[in-house]
């Protein structure tokens, strides 16, 4: 929860990447709050009532996750909300003055996307989801430590990760207001 937090503060391209390896995590413990609870709560290093906040944060996300039907697979209607924030956010950018390191950095990456998408066997999303399932991707074969993948991997993290890390600083600087997407260019 309080990894959560601050990653959603911090960066949102993390904390959205952080909630889906959550989603995942969650399912492998069969959403048994013994489980969760000694898996996830008891070895930390926090007082007793926080202990309790963050089971309860991660019975939400349970619960959560059983309402919309999506104990088996599948991501939170929340942050796939957040990444319909960021596409729209990114097709602003490639159209407004202040998008312009973006647009370069898209432009790198944009040849690859119907290649990306034919591997994910994704057609019908958008770029910008596309970039976090891959990037999603690439987490899971780190984890499990598969090496047949590591050149897809290299050009992920190399071509990808740069525009959704810009992506994501111009949605914190539009968020905190340090950013005028419809200003001038500064």
């Amino acid at each position: 929860m309080y990894i959560a937090q601050r990653k959603r503060k911090e960066n949102i391209a993390e904390y959205i990447l952080y909630l889906w390896q959550l989603e995942d995590l969650l399912r492998a413990l069969q959403f048994s709050p013994e489980a969760i609870y000694s898996q996830l709560v008891q070895k930390s290093e926090l007082d007793e009532a926080k202990k309790q906040e963050v089971f309860f944060w991660y019975m939400d996300l349970v619960n959560l996750l059983r309402k919309e039907g999506k104990e088996e697979n599948g991501h939170l209607e929340h942050t796939l909300h957040l990444i319909d924030d960021l596409d729209n956010l990114h097709k602003q950018l490639l159209t407004l003055p202040v998008g312009e390191k973006y647009r370069a950095l898209y432009a790198a990456v944009a040849p690859e996307i119907p290649t990306l998408k034919s591997k994910l066997g994704k057609q019908d999303i958008s770029d910008v989801e596309l970039f976090f399932r891959a990037l999603y991707a690439v987490m899971l074969y780190r984890i499990k430590g598969d090496r047949s993948k590591e050149n897809d991997i290299r050009n992920v993290i190399g071509l990808i990760s740069p525009a959704v890390a810009e992506l994501a600083t111009v949605f914190h600087a539009a968020e905190r207001g340090e950013t005028d997407l419809f200003g001038p260019k500064k």
